[in-house]
């Protein structure tokens, strides 16, 4: 297991939170990209960046609002598209 030094986690905030901004992604994506739990990334962001860079946490923050507001039309989309692939096989 490595250990982390409080250096490592500082860095990764900051560049969880450019990718953030440059991709305009939601945390579960930034998870996946980085190989890291959804809970890592919300902590760093929301607990770490504001300490250490906020002249960048206000851009994420609003990032993660609009996806926040946007949450559950893309849930209502993944849902669809499930029925309709599953109605799909069905026929097909």
């Amino acid at each position: 297991m490595k250990v982390r030094s409080g250096k490592d986690m500082e860095e990764r905030a900051v560049i969880l939170g450019e990718y953030i901004l440059e991709n305009k992604s939601t945390v579960r994506a930034v998870a996946k990209q980085f190989g890291i739990s959804k809970s890592t990334v919300h902590k760093d962001i929301t607990e770490k960046l504001p300490l250490i860079s906020p002249q960048l946490y206000p851009q994420v923050k609003e990032i993660l609002e609009i996806n926040k507001k946007e949450r559950h039309i893309r849930g209502g989309l993944a849902t669809k598209l499930k029925y309709e692939e599953r109605s799909h096989n069905k026929t097909g």
